[in-house]
């Protein structure tokens, strides 16, 4: 019943997949597990190689991984001087890839790494996992590359010829690495040749390849390449070695100069005053036509052709890399300057134009270095110097190359890449963002697109090539393949002009963006538009241009840039719904017919047409170009100025007229005249009002308005009615005065918003109620607004007849004002002066400060200002900062101390009138006392407090500070003074203690002495980290010292063309803590940061902006208590850690557990969450949470879980409530199914439904179990390079799988390799045995020698798997026989079971020697596979299982285990324990601890080896000490106790005794234990001092139990007695523990596919023997037709995954030296029989009844069958091992390791085969008469005659 549980608990397990985003555009990307350091492509074949940190990989066209090499870490040490085995102290160092060149003409790829003084290898360039040479014991003349991960090499393969022999060579330039090799430039050789060895430096130059010049010039290489007999290096140093200012250089070698006496140096500048003086990447190439002709005409590169090659370089400025440049030297030009260097120096004393030009780098010499003198008709002959001329050579300064930037980007530019289409030039720029440009090269160079593809801001690796149509471009961890061109993303003509993308253009009569190429009729003029012109096909006009709405008749479309329209092309016009066939009129002219009224659009609202769009296609379905055409209607030209409408409708731009009778404007219409029609353009005959008289119009007073009418012939004896908005709908009548001029009464406006404002009338025809044109405007103006006060009335201009009115109080119209009882109502004085408020209200005695008094009627010009008093001191007016009527401003005087120094202000105006103010003015000085801080740095910035008595005397603006002379600028004013210092520039710092001054006004001055210091500025040392998102909110330490002085921190970040700020959140004297502020989100954009202290601004150098995270769809919606949850998606790790990352699941936090730059790991929440939003709770279904992930400022919710609430006690207080109902069930679904299979459907989703929760809680359980053991093997797998892995040597390997399994075991004499020969018959034995193996390879006597031994009936199976293991070690040296043998058996067998077996199950068994045979083959010549592939994944597999057994309880006298795969080895009883953490201290070796995870439960043996691994982990198995040979003492108190398994304190339980565990010792965690090694003499195990003896026969006794106790007979009588029902419940409880096995099995699953992968992978590397003997079995099974495909499908199976990896995967101690334990061994067996399951054809029927092993992996097992499938197909398709191609394969395997092998001890035990057979042997030979031929019975009695005097015919 269980078993089907887990069946069905398998079949419903859903797997989680990553769903991949589709993108139109077809981009290829491989990511590799480390930094890729330099790229390569192999022209030939187009395979591209990727030199990374610790690897190479290899990939096809299409990035597809073929081979991949490893590389490191290795042991190494920075002083280390190879052979590293020669060294001390070294630890895994990584290797990264300094170097890598295609060498082609021998199929290797050179590989230059750092490790070991940067020696090279070869690999072979078809695999890389084959290494084609390395040798690390040549010494220093073989170290090519650099150990310091900062020294860029480059190189060029080139040719040397010496002695009229053709070297393969490359040269390389590298800089300096303080323990490299010091060779700045050198030739090395790739063959061994007389004295030379591979890799050699063959060229001695001891200019450019000695020491004392290498380090000041800081050379850093940046390109190689090679050109007409010529090599370059580009690279940048310093100009000679004093500075540290880098400068650019290119340098020529001759490629055939044997001493470097050609090598001569060149500076190139780049941009104005070489601003950009530092290469980055540079790129070779032809320049395309237009580019070509582009530089020839700017006059600044000479003359430039498309033959000619290009120097395409970007560099940046050596102290700003926020900004980089294009620049390009012509090779011409660099050439033509280089001989220009070398002949001023051979022939004229180094000078050019009478300038010193030429310069000798490295070089100490002063003296006059171009001192010869060689004819210039001579200087061809030595182009590449002399032994007698100067060398290396070098530009001065003033003679550099120099050129214009083409280009100019802000941010960092890392690489450059060029390619020509179509006579133009295009260059690809990549950066440290990781983006690409793409660079039109042209008159005026511009960046019209980016490549696509997400490289998430790593900057991009300076090797970026093509393939026809693709761009490769790498980064840090990513090579992407791009089109070079996006032209079809583009589907109209105008998105495709308007990128201006060279590659395009728009195919007009196919309608598509395409490369020109691709376009039929491109040829045809205007048949394609090409891009960058920004040109389409257009309408340019229409004829009519546009129509009345009303009307409808042919157009005549104008296309100037139409292509030819043939014969057999057909035009169409499509006008909305509308079609109507096109006609070419005339070239370039379309006509076509338009619509009926009825099918054109509705006018729109507020517009006088319709604009309606007219396409023209062609053959139907190509559009050629679409304009609007305008359909206009008259009368809607109207509505647009209704007070205008008949000027609006005779000059609209239509063809409209206006009838005066009816009021109406239509079309025009020639046959309709008379003088009521008024035609187009003739505005000035509408009839119509104008010229208002008067044009102001006070408010409040009805103004009698006078106008004029025109036009109006037609509208004699008519009544008009006039209005506008503010008459508020009133309607006023107009009157005729004559012939011209009506009248209006006149209205009473009201209007007090502003002094102010327009007013239009409209006049009406009162018969008809329609509007008339009115042109009458008027101003309406109100006196009383913005003129409050007398003053300011008579200020007013006099048009607008405005008075004060005494009566009202008010300035009002002169003519609303009663004047009655007034004298002289225009000349009203006005009130005397009114003081309300004075500014400031006190002054210093010494005067010299402005106040402002502010009131009403002060004048109403500054001179109406007759004298101003202040305390009655007299107060000098500054009359321009006069404001009419309201302000009035003074300085005030000095006044002397017997006067009084308060009183009020008065003001006399003209007329006498004087203004008292009721408030006060005092006089008095201010007194500072305190400077509050007393010091700050001398940066300024520091805001300081000023406080004493009467300080708010006079206003801010008056207030001076100075600290010691230097400004201080005030911020605020009162009580107390803060203002902020300025820059301290004197050289004295810590500055004297300095006096502040306040002045106050012109004449006051106050001093503190003493009362401010200017100390030294802080120190910024660090700042950690060093990156964020551009969301902002990242924690930002700025660690350095001085912070204490600091008032103000903030950070500032500056983007191109934005600023955010963000203060300090907390800080100390040595530490400030920021939040990075968000920025605006584009990679785009460069940003720096700063921190400004105070008025100190420091930039953060590095620190980076990175674009946000994405996160992928949350693919799990269910989650509980025990589940992990994983986030994916990318770039976490760019600037978060685990520690900053927040996540939430509704309300409540969880807890990042690992942060992977692709992943997140979260706890699940501590407390069952609930959902942040009240509105989501309303729904009675599961609450749906939100989870989200917060990093810094930035939140994303990157799904909705549900949360389940499981309980926290173990499985078994489930099983009332959930297990039993779900087997109740069960039950009944499967009586149900026996009768009737429908109803058992039903039920079967049944369980399945009740499963679900199960099923749930595994699969999280197998979450968190596997995140918890990738945490706890990180130890393990951090150690797992080859170096690290215990593999056994390949003797230990072979004699392991070739004699292990034999009856004698490990005490086997091939093993043991002793034979018991008498030292007298040694050598007359070993002379036999050699004759003997020379009759072993006469095929004719072996063949026989085999044949006889199978016929034999007491030659069993056993004995045929030895002998076949003793002739694979005899015939180990000469492999090639082997294999041959191998074969003629192999062939004979294949006889047997095609004619007269069942062909299927040949090679099933090892029935035969030759099936034997066949197993060591593939054993060895998987060794190396094993070592390099499988191995590693293997040993993973192999610690995961031991780990997680180990984990839980280990039941050490049965061997089950808790945590298995076994279900025979399940440990039924829930055990409880508990993991303790021991400190173990080792006896004798020095006072450190290790600690060791135990059980409480483990026995005390178990501990021991548990303590051993942990101790002596760094030794393989065989090398530690076992646990019979060392005991273990805990120290509790004063005295210690000996733990062992059993002694006289063991427990008993009737008649069992339990086993001693920590929990019987009662060991408490963190517990110290010594661990002892046992001398030979016996010892005391215990404190009862138990002697061993007694030991041994309590551990003999078999009643003995650990934590099961076996049912013993009292027990037997017990269970007899109890109910069937009981039996049977217990035993569905024990099964219950089965879901256990599902547990560890996801735990697992991971390692198991990977170590399946690696052994069923053809994609990466196959061992050659594999594809060899596969082939052969194709080869054989097309010669018979009973052979199927299934067949030899079953052949290949039993050959090798049967054959070789099951006793592997079954087997680790064949491989590693490892102790494989019972239950490890049991969970080995489950994988090792879904290996099995996966390799067969036939289907896997499961049942209730299949074994749970067989069920545990049903799901994965169609999987697996895939993998095999895909294996032996990508096998098949492999090109071809041939016969020599293996030989030579095998000879290097004999080579390596026969001498290892026990070959005379195998010879020997041989020969006991042919004694024991002797008489049919012979019998057999002398019946071959090939054998009678070659005396091989004669042999064979001679060898035995030896061998044991056997009595012989001789």
């Amino acid at each position: 019943m269980a078993r089907w549980v887990s069946l069905l608990l398998i079949v419903f397990c859903q797997s989680i997949s990553r769903a991949q985003e589709s993108s139109d555009i077809p981009i290829l990307e491989f990511t590799t597990d480390t930094l890729i350091n330099n790229v390569v492509q192999d022209p030939q074949t187009g395979r591209i190689y990727l030199g990374a940190v610790n690897a190479v990989y290899q990939l096809g066209p299409l990035l597809r991984l073929e081979a991949r090499a490893e590389t490191g870490p290795k042991e190494d040490a920075r002083t280390c001087t190879p052979p590293a085995s020669a060294c001390q102290d070294t630890k895994l160092m990584p290797n990264l890839n300094k170097l890598l060149l295609v060498h082609s003409s021998n199929g290797s790829l050179i590989v230059c790494g750092s490790r070991y003084r940067g020696i090279c290898s070869l690999l072979n360039l078809t695999n890389v996992e084959q290494q084609v040479y390395y040798s690390d014991s040549k010494g220093e003349r073989t170290y090519v590359a650099s150990i310091e991960d900062n020294v860029n090499v480059v190189g060029v393969m080139s040719t040397f010829t010496k002695d009229a022999n053709n070297f393969s060579v490359f040269v390389v330039g590298k800089g300096y690495g303080s323990l490299d090799s010091t060779k700045l430039i050198s030739t090395r050789i790739l063959q061994d040749s007389g004295d030379w060895v591979v890799f050699e430096s063959i060229i001695e130059a001891s200019t450019v390849q000695t020491t004392p010049f290498v380090p000041k010039y800081l050379h850093d290489f940046r390109h190689a390449f090679k050109e007409d007999g010529f090599v370059y290096f580009l690279f940048s140093r310093t100009l000679d070695g004093t500075d540290n200012k880098n400068l650019t250089f290119v340098s020529r070698l001759c490629e055939d100069d044997p001493h470097y006496y050609s090598h001569t140096e060149l500076q190139l500048n780049c941009g104005p005053n070489n601003r950009f003086n530092k290469v980055q990447a540079a790129h070779v190439a032809s320049p395309g036509k237009e580019l070509a002709r582009v530089m020839t005409a700017t006059g600044a590169y000479g003359n430039v052709n498309t033959w000619n090659k290009i120097l395409f370089m970007v560099a940046t400025a050596d102290d700003d890399d926020n900004h980089s440049a294009l620049c390009m030297y012509p090779l011409n030009s660099i050439n033509e300057r280089l001989v220009d260097i070398i002949s001023a120096c051979y022939s004229d004393f180094g000078k050019i134009s009478g300038f010193p030009a030429v310069d000798i780098p490295y070089s100490s010499k002063t003296d006059e270095f171009c001192a010869s003198k060689i004819s210039k008709d001579t200087l061809e002959n030595y182009k590449c110097g002399a032994d007698f001329l100067p060398s290396p050579l070098a530009s001065k300064p003033r003679f550099a190359l120099k050129a214009n930037e083409v280009l100019t980007k802000t941010g960092l530019l890392t690489a450059v890449a060029v390619a020509v289409e179509n006579d133009h030039t295009i260059a690809f720029l990549g950066n440290n963002q990781g983006e690409v440009f793409k660079v039109h090269l042209t008159t005026e160079s511009y960046v019209y697109s980016k490549t696509p593809g997400d490289t998430m801001g790593e900057k991009v690796n300076k090797n970026l090539f093509f393939d026809p149509s693709h761009l490769y471009v790498t980064t840090e961890k990513k090579i992407i393949r791009v089109p070079v061109q996006t032209c079809l993303q583009h589907k109209d003509c105008q998105s495709c002009v308007s990128q201006r993308d060279p590659y395009c253009g728009w195919c007009v009569l196919e309608g598509r963006c395409t490369r020109r190429s691709e376009c039929r009729r491109a040829e045809e003029k205007n048949g394609w538009l090409w891009s960058p012109k920004n040109q389409c096909v257009q309408i340019v006009s229409f004829y009519p241009p546009n129509l009345s709405c009303k009307k409808t008749q042919k157009v005549r479309i104008n296309i100037p840039s139409l292509p030819p329209i043939g014969g057999s092309d057909r035009l169409q016009c499509i006008i909305k719904s509308f079609k109507s066939e096109g006609t070419m009129v005339d070239s370039g002219q379309v006509s076509c017919s338009l619509p009926q009224p009825s099918q054109i659009p509705q006018t729109p609202e507020g517009q006088d047409f319709v604009a309606v769009a007219v396409s023209v296609f062609v053959n139907g379905t190509v559009e050629l170009a679409t304009q609007e055409y305008k359909f206009y209607n008259c009368a809607a030209t109207v509505k647009k100025s209704e007070n205008t409408p008949c000027v609006a409708c005779v000059a609209s731009p239509w063809g409209c007229q206006w009838n005066v009778h009816d009021h109406t404007c239509s079309d025009m219409d020639d046959s309709v005249m008379g003088p009521n029609i008024i035609k187009q353009r003739h505005g000035a005959k509408c009839p119509q009002f104008e010229n208002p008289d008067p044009v102001l119009i006070p408010v409040g007073y009805k103004t009698h308005i006078s106008f004029e009418g025109i036009n109006l012939e037609l509208y004699k004896d008519r009544t008009f009615t006039i209005g506008t908005e503010l008459m508020k709908n009133v309607e006023e009548e107009v009157s005729f005065e004559n012939a011209l001029f009506y009248t209006f009464s006149g209205y009473n406006f009201s209007y007090d918003k502003s002094p102010e404002t327009s007013v239009l009338f409209y006049v009406k025809d009162k018969e008809s109620g329609k509007k008339m044109d009115s042109m009458l405007n008027v101003t309406l103006y109100n006196c009383s607004v913005g003129r409050e006060d007398c003053s300011l009335c008579k200020n007013a201009d006099p048009k607008y007849s405005c008075m004060w009115c005494p009566t009202q109080k008010a300035c009002v119209y002169e003519k609303l004002c009663n004047t009655q009882g007034l004298d002289d109502p225009y000349n009203i004085e006005c009130p005397e002066p009114q003081i309300t408020d004075i500014i400031p209200r006190f002054g210093p005695l010494l005067g010299g400060i402005s106040i402002t008094i502010r009131g009403t009627n002060l004048g109403i010009n500054r001179e109406d200002i007759k004298s101003i008093t202040v305390a009655k001191q007299p107060c000098i007016h500054q009359e321009e900062k006069y404001s009419v009527s309201t302000s009035v401003v003074c300085e005030i005087r000095p006044v002397d101390h017997l006067s009084e120094h308060w009183g009020q202000v008065e003001v006399e105006v003209e007329g006498g009138k004087i203004g008292t103010s009721s408030m006060f003015f005092t006089y008095r000085n201010p007194i500072p006392e305190e400077v509050m801080p007393g010091k700050g740095p001398k940066a300024g910035g520091t805001l300081i407090t000023i406080k004493g008595r009467f300080l708010d005397t006079g206003s801010k603006e008056d207030v001076q500070v100075a600290v010691g002379g230097v400004a201080c600028i005030v911020e605020h004013f009162g009580a107390e003074i803060t203002c902020r210092t300025g820059e301290y520039r004197a050289d004295k710092v810590p500055s004297d203690l300095l006096t502040v001054l306040v002045k106050y006004g012109k004449s006051f001055t106050a001093a503190i002495s003493n009362a401010f210091q200017f100390l030294e500025n802080p120190i910024i040392l660090d700042h950690q980290p060093k990156g964020s998102f551009v969301c902002g909110g990242r924690n930002v330490m700025v660690t350095g010292s001085g912070f204490d002085l600091i008032q103000t921190a903030v950070m500032i970040v500056e983007g191109d063309n934005t600023t955010s700020v963000e203060n300090a959140r907390d800080k100390n004297d040595t530490a400030i803590r920021f939040q990075t502020p968000a920025v605006n989100n584009s990679v785009t954009q460069h940003f720096r940061t700063f921190v400004k202290l105070d008025n100190l601004l420091k930039e953060l150098k590095p620190f980076d902006y990175h674009p946000d995270p994405s996160f992928n769809k949350l693919t799990k919606k269910v989650i509980t208590e025990t589940s992990i949850i994983i986030v994916t998606g990318r770039g976490f790790s760019k600037a978060m850690t685990a520690k900053e990352a927040q996540a939430f699941v509704g309300d409540v936090s969880c807890l990042v557990n690992t942060l992977q730059d692709d992943k997140l790991f979260l706890d699940p929440p501590p407390t069952p969450p609930r959902a942040r939003s009240r509105r989501q709770r309303r729904d009675t279904r599961p609450e749906l949470l939100d989870l989200m992930i917060k990093f810094g400022k930035g939140e994303w919710v990157v799904g909705s879980v549900q949360y389940e609430s499981k309980s926290e006690s173990s499985l078994y207080i489930i099983i009332p409530s959930v297990i039993l109902p779900m087997l109740l069930i069960i039950a009944i679904s499967v009586y149900c199914y026996r009768r009737k299979s429908q109803q058992a459907e039903r039920e079967y989703e049944k369980v399945k439904h009740q499963l679900e929760n199960l099923e749930e809680s595994v699969r999280d359980r197998c979450k968190k179990e596997f995140t918890d053991l990738m945490i706890e093997m990180e130890d393990h797998t951090n150690d797992l390079s080859e170096g690290r892995i215990p593999f056994l040597d390949y003797k230990t390997y072979t004699d392991r799988v070739f004699f292990l399994p034999s009856k004698d075991g490990a005490n086997d004499v091939m093993i043991t390799g002793k034979l018991d020969i008498p030292e007298s018959r040694r050598a007359t034995v070993n002379q036999s045995l050699n004759q003997f193996s020379n009759l072993l390879h006469s095929k004719t006597f072996l063949i026989n020698f085999i044949h006889t031994l199978e016929r034999s009936h007491d030659f069993n199976a056993r004995a045929k798997v030895y002998f076949a293991s003793l002739l694979t070690v005899a015939l180990h040296g000469k492999l090639e026989y082997y294999t041959d043998i191998m074969r003629t058996l192999m062939l004979e067998l294949m006889e047997e079971y095609v004619h007269s077996k069942n062909p299927k199950l040949m090679l099933r068994r090892s029935e035969t020697v030759v099936e034997r045979m066949l197993c060591n083959w593939m054993s060895i010549c998987l060794y190396q596979f094993l070592k390099d592939s499988a191995g590693e994944p293997l040993y993973k597999l192999f610690r995961a299982i031991k780990h997680q057994i180990e984990k839980g309880p280990v039941d050490a006298r049965v061997k089950k285990a808790k945590y298995t795969l076994n279900d025979t080895g399940l440990l039924g009883d829930d055990v409880e324990y508990s993991v303790l953490t021991v400190q173990v201290l080792v006896h004798g070796e020095g006072p450190d601890v290790t600690p060791v995870k135990v059980l409480n439960c483990d026995t005390i043996s178990q501990v021991k080896e548990k303590i051993i691994e942990q101790v002596y982990r760094n030794l393989s198995y065989s090398q530690r000490p076992k646990v019979d040979s060392v005991t273990l003492e805990w120290r509790p108190g004063s005295t210690g106790q000996i733990l062992s398994d059993l002694d006289l304190t063991s427990q008993k339980e009737g008649r069992w005794k339990r086993i001693n565990t920590l929990a019987h010792y009662n060991v408490r965690d963190n517990a110290t234990l010594v661990l002892s090694r046992l001398l030979h003499t016996p010892q005391n195990y215990d404190q009862n001092q138990e002697n061993h003896e007694e030991r041994n026969a309590l551990l003999d006794d078999d009643k003995v139990f650990h934590l099961v106790r076996p049912a013993d007979e009292l027990d037997d009588i017990k269970s007899k007695r109890g109910s069937i029902k009981d039996k049977s419940m217990t035993k569905a409880i024990t099964e219950i523990y089965l879901t256990r096995l599902l547990s560890v099995k996801g735990t697992l699953q991971q390692f198991v596919d990977d170590f399946f992968r690696s052994v069923l992978c053809s994609g990466a590397v196959v061992p050659p023997a594999v594809k060899y003997f596969f082939d052969f079995l194709d080869e054989q099974a097309l010669k018979h037709n009973n052979v199927d495909e299934e067949t030899i499908h079953i052949w290949k199976t039993n050959s090798l995954p049967l054959r070789f990896w099951v006793n592997i995967l079954k087997n680790p101690h064949f491989t590693f030296d490892v102790h494989v334990s019972e239950v490890v061994d049991a969970s080995l067996s489950v994988i090792a029989q879904t290996f099995m399951d996966a390799c067969t054809k036939s289907e896997h029927k499961l049942s209730r009844d299949s074994p749970s092993n067989k069920l545990l992996y049903a799901k994965e097992i169609s999987t697996y069958k895939k993998m095999v499938d895909d294996y032996y197909k990508g096998i098949r398709q492999m090109v071809p091992v041939s016969d020599q191609d293996m030989n030579t394969h095998l000879a290097e395997v004999s080579r390596s390791h026969t001498d290892k092998l026990n070959t005379q001890v195998a010879l020997h035990q041989l020969y006991q085969y042919a004694s024991k057979y002797y008489d049919g042997i012979i019998a057999s030979l002398e019946e071959d008469p090939g054998a009678q031929s070659k005396q091989l019975t004669l042999r064979l009695q001679q060898i035995a005659a030896a061998l044991e005097n056997k009595v012989t015919d001789l």
